[in-house]
């Protein structure tokens, strides 16, 4: 009975071996048949040294060299406006007249007081002259002479601050205030402001002050006008550090002869420091980032078929279906680690794990790996520009 039991133990593992051997050859006929991944289609660019002005970065507000919100020191009612909203104006120039016609009035009254004070000072000294008067009576008469011209000079202090006029040149903004209306002391009348050259003031790390100093150049670009740079100087470097921020303010001088920087735009504000440096550039899409470090996959050509007869032959995979006619090939992709440095745009400088004249592909990572043979395709090729520009308007 046990050596029955046995056999047939021994017929069912038989069994089962034939049957796994069977299932084998089936998968390997099945992979066999199964097609071969053809190359894939990348972009691709030779890494190449280009000159690069190490700038500092900055954002800031565009602001008027003088600007101010034109008002009254003393309340009255509008008589005359003598602008327009938007109009350019020069310094001293009439804007705005308020009623007067009671202080122009009290104006001449105190006028003849101190003429009749003048009259009697000359007839006391005539007098004095002949000893009919003391000299204590002429001067009383000086010192009430002198207080009559002092009203005077109030009165006509106060006529000139009813006529309120532009305190330097610059261009006027849109006023509310109408003919009529009465405004008290403070009541804004118009803002005012001088518009070239004008000011940006943008903050940089306390750590970059041993680069800055007046006179400097900065390029400033608004995004009103994306499209262009307008040079400056730095004019100041504010002497005190922000202790919540830690960095320091800069001022630099724009020259706007065309008026179209406004005071509040927001700007950007590039410094040009130290002398130009030749870095090693690639497009930033080339750069796969990943918590253990950045990488580029670099072209090259695929190693040489192993000798026939050889361990390496006998394992070797069947080599890939030949690519389209008219493109590059004969090239597989092999990852490197890299070692990134400054950005400028799209590029971005590569310190180590790139040589010049390497061809790195571009776009197109996700598909390959070590060993991945490659189609290179450039009709559509991504940003590579140092200063690039909305695409949007």
């Amino acid at each position: 009975m046990t050596k029955r039991m046995l056999i047939m133990l021994g017929c069912v593992l038989l069994l089962v071996a034939g049957l796994a051997f069977g299932f084998y050859l089936h998968v390997r006929a099945l992979m066999a048949s199964a097609p071969k991944p053809g190359a894939q289609t990348v972009t691709a660019m030779k890494a190449q040294m280009l000159e690069w002005q190490p700038q500092l970065n900055g954002v800031g507000t565009l602001v008027a060299v003088r600007g101010v919100d034109v008002t009254t020191e003393i309340a009255g009612m509008v008589r005359k406006i003598n602008f327009k909203s938007g109009q350019d104006v020069k310094a001293g120039e009439l804007l705005l007249q308020l009623n007067d016609d009671a202080d122009v009035a009290q104006l001449a009254s105190l006028k003849a007081t101190a003429d009749l004070a003048a009259t009697t000072l000359k007839r006391d000294q005539a007098q004095l002259a002949g000893q009919a008067v003391s000299q204590a009576v002429v001067d009383t008469d000086m010192a009430d002479l002198r207080s009559k011209r002092a009203l005077v000079a109030q009165q006509e202090a106060t006529i000139a601050k009813k006529a309120i006029r532009a305190p330097f040149s610059g261009r006027l903004g849109i006023t509310t205030v109408n003919p009529g209306q009465y405004l008290n002391p403070g009541d804004k009348i118009v803002t005012l402001q001088n518009l070239d050259p004008i000011y940006i003031d943008f903050s940089l790390p306390q750590g970059q002050i041993a680069n800055l100093q007046v006179g400097q150049v900065v390029n400033v670009v608004a995004d009103a006008y994306s499209t262009e740079v307008f040079p400056g100087k730095i004019s100041a470097i504010n002497p005190k550090v922000d202790t919540s921020t830690r960095n320091v303010l800069i001022e630099a001088t724009v020259a706007n002869p065309q008026k179209r920087l406004l005071p509040g735009m927001f700007a950007r504000a590039n410094v040009d420091v130290g002398e130009k440096k030749r870095y090693l550039t690639l497009p930033q899409t080339a750069i796969t980032y990943n918590p253990y470090g950045s990488t580029v996959f670099l072209l090259k050509p695929p190693a040489p078929p192993p000798a026939p007869g050889s361990k390496d032959a006998k394992d070797a995979k069947p080599a890939p279906p030949p690519p389209p006619p008219g493109t590059e090939h004969d090239l597989v992709a092999h990852q490197v680690f890299v070692t990134t440095g400054q950005t400028r745009g799209d590029q971005v400088a590569i310190l180590s794990g790139v040589a010049e004249g390497d061809q790195v592909v571009t776009s197109g990572q996700l598909k390959l790996k070590n060993g991945t043979p490659v189609v290179i395709d450039n009709k559509v090729l991504p940003a590579d520009n140092p200063n690039p520009k909305p695409q949007e308007r």
